[in-house]
């Protein structure tokens, strides 16, 4: 019997500037809707959102990915 589709979150958490993050983005909606202009529906409905991490749940979620970045950035050029 198959099963009935429900909605699914897949997370993300980048250490980005803003037009990083935008451009992260629009490429993860390529990825998801190659062709924009093609007719409704998308096989797979979906949404795509930013969001920054003073809107983010204080849960902890990126501690080790912040300091992460904080430990790699003597390492940028």
């Amino acid at each position: 019997m198959p099963e009935n589709p429900s909605v699914w979150e897949v997370r993300l958490g980048i250490y980005a500037t803003p037009q990083q993050a935008e451009e992260i983005k629009e490429r993860i909606a390529r990825l998801l809707c190659p062709d924009p202009d093609h007719a409704p529906p998308c096989p797979i409905p979906w949404s795509v959102s930013l969001r920054h991490e003073e809107q983010l749940e204080e849960d902890g979620s990126y501690a080790e990915l912040i300091e992460q970045a904080e430990a790699e950035k003597h390492l940028r050029p």
